[in-house]
Parts: structure tokens; C-alpha cells; sequence
């Protein structure tokens, strides 16, 4: 049975967990190390899952908590998009593609500046496409919280690009 909700429930999600732990360390051994101990600290605890109310959430709070814990051990925090993510680019123009990219970069370098939390909660929506229940539940925050950083978050985005293009 246990075996069985591990496979349902938990590996399918490895990837989405890697992500974010890569997001939060910035270094991809390191976010690989947080994930297998993440999975080894809930298959030590799989006796408590029936009191677990999500365990996807349980996961990704892990992920988050473990990546934070590792990054401030080495005293060295970053945050950045996924290399391997991939922004849509429209048809082959190059020159539209490097437009892009540089507003890639931009957005890494702008979300960088801004408060630990709202880096997370930009991530898990807009790269993972959490839902602000899911996000509320992985951060212990309430839906209006995640649905007030954002809004934040992305008024300030506007106006850091509205500035950029002046």
C-alpha cells in the first residue's frame, strides 16, 4: 500500500521537486542532494502519511525548507529559472529569440532582488503552474497571502519592464 501511494503519489512529482529545489540553491548537485533527501526523510516518515492531509504539499514545503536550509549553510543564495525551461519563442526568427532571452535574463536578474517568498511563489505559479490553493498550502500561507504577493509582485514587474522600455 505504501509502496503503491509512493508511486501514485510522490515520484511523479520528482521532477516539478527538482525544479524548485534548483530555483532555490542555484546549483543542480545541490538541488539533486535536497530532493533524495527529501524523498528519504518522507520514506522514513511514511508510518505518518494517514495523517498527512497532502502529501504533494508536505513535499514541496520539504523541498523548500531542506533547499533553504542548504543555501543558507553555504551562505549563498540564488534564485533563477530553470536553464533547462523552456520560454516559447515564436517561428525562427533570431532576432525575436534574443529579444527574448534578454527579457529572460532581465526577469532572473529583477527576480533576484525581490523577497525569498516572493520568488517562491512566483516559481511554483508561474513555472509550475500551481494553483494559489496548492502554493498557500506549500508555504503554510493563506490563498489571500499568495494572491497579495503576486499581485505585488506583478504590478512591480509591469513597472520594472514599463521602465526598460523607456
Amino acid at each position: 500500500m505504501r509502496q503503491d501511494r509512493l508511486k501514485k503519489n510522490i515520484l511523479p512529482i520528482a521532477d516539478k521537486l527538482f525544479r524548485l529545489a534548483l530555483s532555490i540553491t542555484g546549483n543542480k548537485e545541490d538541488a539533486e542532494d535536497v530532493v533524495q533527501d527529501v524523498y528519504y526523510n518522507v520514506w522514513k516518515k511514511r508510518d505518518e502519511w494517514e495523517a498527512i492531509e497532502n502529501l504533494e504539499a508536505y513535499c514541496f514545503r520539504s523541498v523548500r525548507n531542506t533547499a533553504l536550509d542548504k543555501i543558507v549553510l553555504k551562505e549563498n543564495q540564488h534564485q533563477t529559472i530553470p536553464d533547462d525551461f523552456d520560454f516559447p519563442v515564436q517561428g525562427g526568427d533570431i532576432q525575436h529569440e534574443m529579444e527574448v532571452r534578454e527579457q529572460i535574463d532581465s526577469l532572473e536578474k529583477w527576480l533576484k532582488t525581490r523577497p525569498e517568498i516572493q520568488q517562491t511563489i512566483f516559481l511554483l505559479r508561474e513555472i509550475e503552474g500551481m494553483s494559489y490553493k496548492e502554493i498557500a498550502t506549500v508555504l503554510n500561507i493563506s490563498e489571500e497571502q499568495v494572491k497579495a504577493y503576486l499581485f505585488r509582485l506583478r504590478r512591480k514587474l509591469k513597472e520594472y519592464f514599463e521602465k526598460m522600455e523607456r
